[in-house]
């Protein structure tokens, strides 16, 4: 069957699953010239295609830069994902023969695909759940969209998907706990308290403690504040370019009403003369 939308004509190549909720296919798109390859899920219970379709047009994580197409087709509704060769983190990571850097740059590499996936968090926890975390030849880390949604919780936050992220980076830094890893004891004290809630902050603790056996140069410590608190420092950017927007909006006004150079007639010519004084004597 070709699942066919105004844009992709999507032909099976292979199946990955067939489920109760959900079937999964690696399909080939033939209204493109190369023949791209595409994760397709295709969801066959009204429910469930109810849920999905909340959470990425409700949800403030899209999934813009991972959903590459979604169509009904018939009684059913298509999922387009992009297709990468799996090359599985549980396979092909060897922590024993890495160094712990390497190690530790692989967790952050981990932490950053979380956060640039975009994907509602409901589904990013399914597959981290489910392992479809991937790993490059260069140490980069993927993901791959094989799910079966009949497990699928609205409910699941960012604090759910941190939680099982960290326990993932935990798994990744055993090898080196021999080598009093502070990477892996921080994450183990933290974990155990349940004190990770927001990806933003596992990535903060993994980075300060992956470089604590590095030089720490001053210009690090600047590039770290700015990461650290770059929320505020875009909100007071907001704000001045709003208050030096309105400044300029009201000198064009003023010139435009009262003609000439009003503003600075004001703020200028105030200061010409003081009391009995002209200044200009």
């Amino acid at each position: 069957m070709i699942y066919e939308s105004d844009k992709m004509q999507l032909l099976p190549v292979a199946t990955k699953s067939i489920g109760e909720v959900n079937d999964c296919y690696i399909c080939r798109d033939l209204a493109s010239s190369g023949g791209i390859l595409y994760t397709v899920i295709v969801v066959h219970q009204h429910e469930v295609v109810r849920k999905v379709l909340e959470l990425f047009k409700l949800s403030n994580r899209r999934g813009e830069e991972s959903l590459v197409d979604d169509f009904a087709v018939a009684d059913k509704h298509v999922l387009v994902f992009p297709y990468h060769k799996e090359r599985p983190l549980a396979d092909f990571y060897e922590g024993e023969s890495l160094t712990l850097s390497q190690c530790e740059d692989i967790c952050i590499n981990v932490i950053l695909s979380c956060i640039t996936s975009d994907l509602p968090y409901p589904i990013l926890y399914l597959l981290l759940n489910r392992g479809m975390l991937n790993l490059s030849n260069d140490g980069s880390v993927f993901l791959g969209y094989e799910m079966d949604l009949k497990d699928l919780d609205p409910n699941i936050s960012e604090a759910e998907c941190t939680d099982i992220c960290a326990k993932i980076l935990l798994e990744l830094l055993r090898p080196k706990s021999g080598q009093k890893a502070t990477s892996f004891y921080l994450l183990d004290k933290k974990i155990a308290n349940g004190s990770y809630h927001r990806f933003t902050d596992l990535y903060r603790d993994i980075t300060i403690a992956a470089v604590t056996k590095k030089k720490i140069t001053p210009w690090f410590l600047i590039k770290l504040w700015i990461k650290r608190n770059a929320d505020a420092i875009i909100g007071v950017l907001f704000w001045i370019s709003l208050i030096l927007a309105v400044f300029a909006l009201s000198i064009i006004l003023s010139r435009f009403l009262f003609g000439g150079n009003s503003w600075f007639r004001l703020l200028f010519n105030t200061f010409k003369q003081i009391g009995t004084e002209s200044l200009l004597q």
